[in-house]
C-alpha cells in the first residue's frame, strides 16, 4: 500500500503543480477559497484511498519469500512441507505457498508464556 499510495501522491503533487501553471498562465486569480476547495476535494481523495482495503502481501509466495519471511533455511521449509506442518501447492517445479496458510501455522503453534522472574 505505501508504493501505491507514494505513487499517488506524486501525481497528485505533479496535477497541483499543472493546474497551478495553467491557471496562472490563463491569468486567472486563484483565490484563497479556491485553493482550500481544491485542498478539501484532495484530501477527501486521500482519505478515500486510505480507507480502500488494499492487501498488504501476495496471496501467494514463492519458497524463497517464505523462508525470507519466516527467516529459515532451505532444509527447514523441506522439513515444514514434509511433516506437513506447512501446506504447499506445487505447479511445474514452483512450489507456492499461501500466506493465510503461513498465518495459520503460526497461530497455531503459537507459544502462549507467563512471566516467571519474580514468582
Amino acid at each position: 500500500m505505501g508504493s501505491y499510495l507514494a505513487d499517488y501522491l506524486k501525481v497528485t503533487k505533479q496535477l497541483y503543480t499543472i493546474i497551478l501553471i495553467y491557471l496562472i498562465m490563463a491569468v486567472n486569480i486563484i483565490t484563497q477559497e479556491d485553493l482550500s476547495e481544491f485542498r478539501y476535494l484532495l484530501l477527501n481523495d486521500l482519505k478515500e484511498l486510505l480507507q480502500t482495503n488494499v492487501p498488504q502481501h501476495k496471496k501467494w509466495l514463492r519458497s524463497a519469500e517464505v523462508r525470507k519471511l519466516l527467516h529459515i533455511s532451505p532444509g527447514t521449509l523441506q522439513n515444514l512441507r514434509i511433516n506437513g506442518t506447512l501446506s504447499y501447492t506445487k505447479v511445474g517445479g514452483t512450489i507456492y505457498y499461501d500466506y493465510e496458510a503461513i498465518e495459520k501455522m503460526l497461530n497455531e503453534n503459537k507459544v502462549n508464556t507467563s512471566p516467571t522472574l519474580f514468582r
